[in-house]
């Protein structure tokens, strides 16, 4: 129960860079790196300037969790109340012990040995 409370509680981001519909790179913890093939425009030399959109895009990708659990006991009925009150009587009185330690066989004697078994099938502990 705690692990399904959560993982529908847990959200997180994964940051994508693609370079012509192909994924590049990829960051669960932050931006992702580009790969440097963004366009460069040179100040000294106009004319060699290159003149294309840029083929790159990121992507960001945002799973929200469960922001809505609300658990408050603070505002309990009576009957929850009369609930939690035996619920919790009954729990501390479930391992009482006995007031006298009974043993069911002290009145029986133990069964006379016959024959030495460890003998008979030659069994010694060294």
């Amino acid at each position: 129960m705690a692990l399904l409370v959560l993982f529908s509680t847990f959200s997180f981001t994964v940051a994508q860079h693609y370079c012509d519909d192909v994924l590049v790179n990829y960051s669960f913890s932050g931006h992702a790196e580009s790969c440097g093939m963004e366009v460069q425009e040179t100040a000294d030399l106009p004319e060699c300037n290159l003149v294309q959109d840029n083929c790159c895009s990121d992507e960001v990708l945002t799973v929200d969790g469960q922001n809505d659990l609300k658990v408050s006991f603070d505002k309990l009925s009576f009957e929850q109340q009369q609930f939690v009150a035996m619920f919790i009587y009954t729990y501390l009185n479930l391992y009482e012990g006995l007031s006298e330690n009974i043993v069911p066989f002290s009145n029986y004697p133990p069964p006379l040995l016959v024959k030495d078994i460890q003998i008979l099938d030659q069994i010694f502990l060294i």
